[in-house]
Formats: structure tokens, sequence, C-alpha cells
């Protein structure tokens, strides 16, 4: 694994460090009146989600790892486990429903993720960016309603609560994006 110095760590970078692997989430580089430059890093821990905030000097080393990315198809979910198939392979694993955390509900069936591996270990699971959703309940369109700035709340097919502009009413397809979970434009 390739050492880097501690004033290179960029936000999204995955480093080894106290033991553990860490995304770098926030980086702020600093360079005081007195004394040397350092990078004040936010550090996320891969495995557990614990956070860090630590301090780099410039002339500090830090291994950074290389996690390899590959699309799987998902296929169903048993007891809190989902399934998900590697399209090359056809070989089946199974992961903790948690790697995805709030954005569990936006997994459809057959939609293809990128699950992000340190060796044989999944660390992480990315959905596709825009998900396409039906909106189950909101509030009627109201006349004279200007569509700036303006947003009401809604249901979705898969019971998130999302706000979108007032325009859209029920059983109409939207396009949600799943980083920020919030609307992006009509289907």
């Amino acid at each position: 694994m390739p050492k880097i110095n501690g004033n290179e760590i960029k936000p999204g970078m995955v480093l080894e460090h106290d033991g553990g692997l860490w995304a770098a989430v926030k980086a702020n580089h600093v360079k005081p009146g007195k004394g040397g430059a350092f990078a004040q890093v936010e550090l996320k821990n891969l495995r557990d989600g614990r956070k860090l905030n630590e301090r780099f000097r410039s002339e500090d080393k830090v291994e950074e790892v290389r996690l390899e990315n590959k699309d799987q198809q998902f296929l169903y979910e048993t007891d809190g486990r989902l399934v998900f198939m590697d399209s090359e392979t056809y070989e089946q694993i199974e992961l903790d429903a948690e790697l995805l955390g709030d954005r569990r509900p936006f997994l459809q069936d057959g939609m293809t993720a990128t699950i992000r591996y340190y060796g044989d270990e999944a660390l992480a699971v990315t959905l596709p960016q825009k998900v396409k959703c039906r909106i189950v309940e909101t509030e009627p369109v109201v006349k004279g309603q200007t569509a700036a700035n303006s947003f009401k709340p809604a249901i979705l097919d898969n019971g998130v609560r999302i706000m979108i502009p007032p325009f859209i009413g029920p059983d109409e397809e939207i396009i949600v994006h799943t980083e920020f979970m919030e609307y992006s434009e009509r289907a």
C-alpha cells in the first residue's frame, strides 16, 4: 500500500490509521503563523462508523488503502440481510442492511449497487445517484402558489418523507437524489 504525506489527504481517501480503516470525510489544510502546516482531518471508521478528528503534519506518513469497487445486483432481503449477486461470476453474498443506513428504502429489486471491498470484506454499499419513486400521498395543488422556493411534504412508495415542489400531485413519478434524499426532477 502506498504511503502518502499527511498534507496530501483529501476527502474520500481511505486510510489505514490506528489499526483500522478510516475514510477521510473532511480535510482542512491549516498554515498557522507559527509552526508547521498541518491537515485537520475528520475520519469515519468504515467498520463501525465511529468518527475521529485527527491532525496530520506534512511530514507524517499515512498508508492509503485502495478499495475495490464491484457492481452487484440486489436480489432480495431476508432477516435484515441483503443478498447481492455478482453479475460476472453469479456468486451471491449477504450483507448487513445497516451498511445502507437511512438510504435502505431506496434499494429496489434488481437494482445494481456498487459495493466497496477491502480484500474479501465488504465495507460499503453505494446506490445509484438517482432513483425513480412514486408519490403516494401529498397535499393537493394550491392555485396561485408560486413554484419558486416553496415545497410541500410528500410520502413516497417506499415510505420515505421528502419535500417536493407544489405542482406535483399524488401518483406521479419523480426522480429522487439518493445521497441527499431530496427531489431532483419529474420522471
